[in-house]
């Protein structure tokens, strides 16, 4: 009682800050990291291509998926890789605001639909970059999803069993490159469905390489169902080909895409 009323004190006297633009977060919001007008800002990924949601080109089939292996059946993701959602994921990563993760999840969740039966597989860190950071976000985001989507989450049943140098900047054959072969999943328990759907969990989607690499592992594995979901997703070069289906703000006026709904 005494701590649940020093909390509010806490709250109502020391509001908190927008992890986005600094501004104090409203106050009928007390336990948000980020405030209305930049949750506002956040730009939903909906439409594109049925299987990744990418924008798909004028002519001719989606060329972001192509390459996939049959076995990643789709991957979703929330927002586009904005201002405001950078900072989010770079808050949660390198400032430790693992509190982030439930607004990341609520996010997913206003665009991917309940999935069914399903297990939550975080994308694992390497070792070394695990111990450094303390936590693997991609587990956080895992939890976050797993409490509102009333799912499992599986961390043992991936690992990286490389330390692989930062995506960053690489090119997307470079990125491939660096994280073939850095996973390993553990073999599919005879008990568990073949058709149950395994969802890798990750912060940023970039070129879809390290959630290939990782849904690849778990199909060698005998985990044929894969699925993706994702909080961000990078920017298309070519910012003016986003497909009209891209919108601003929280989904209101869609139905969120339910994975065992995706055709193929």
């Amino acid at each position: 009682m005494i701590r649940a009323t020093l909390s509010s004190l806490e709250r109502f006297f020391l509001p908190n800050a927008c992890v986005s633009c600094a501004a104090l977060v409203e106050r009928s919001m007390p336990d948000e990291l980020v405030c209305s007008l930049c949750r506002s800002r956040l730009e939903t990924v909906i439409g594109g291509c049925d299987r990744c949601h990418q924008p798909v080109p004028p002519i001719g089939p989606c060329r972001f998926c192509a390459p996939w292996p049959r076995a990643v059946r789709w991957i979703s993701s929330a927002v586009w890789l904005g201002d405001e959602a950078r900072q989010m994921v770079h808050h949660l990563k390198y400032e430790g605001y693992t509190r982030l993760a439930s607004s990341m999840a609520r996010l997913v969740t206003d665009v991917v639909g309940p999935p069914g039966p399903a297990v939550l597989v975080p994308v694992p860190l390497g070792p070394r970059r695990q111990r450094l950071r303390g936590f693997n976000q991609a587990g956080v985001i895992a939890r976050a999803l797993a409490a509102r989507w009333g799912l499992e989450v599986a961390s043992d049943v991936l690992r990286r069993v490389r330390d692989t140098s930062s995506q960053t900047g690489l090119a997307p054959e470079e990125r491939e490159t660096n994280v073939r072969g850095a996973f390993q999943a553990a073999p599919r328990p005879v008990a568990h469905d073949e058709n149950r759907l395994v969802i890798l969990v990750d912060d940023v989607l970039t070129t879809g390489a390290t959630m290939v690499a990782a849904g690849t592992a778990l199909a060698q594995s005998g985990w044929h169902q894969v699925g993706g979901v994702t909080f961000a997703r990078a920017l298309p070069y070519d910012k003016g080909a986003l497909s009209p289906g891209r919108s601003r703000g929280a989904p209101t006026n869609h139905q969120p895409f339910t994975p065992f709904s995706r055709p193929g």
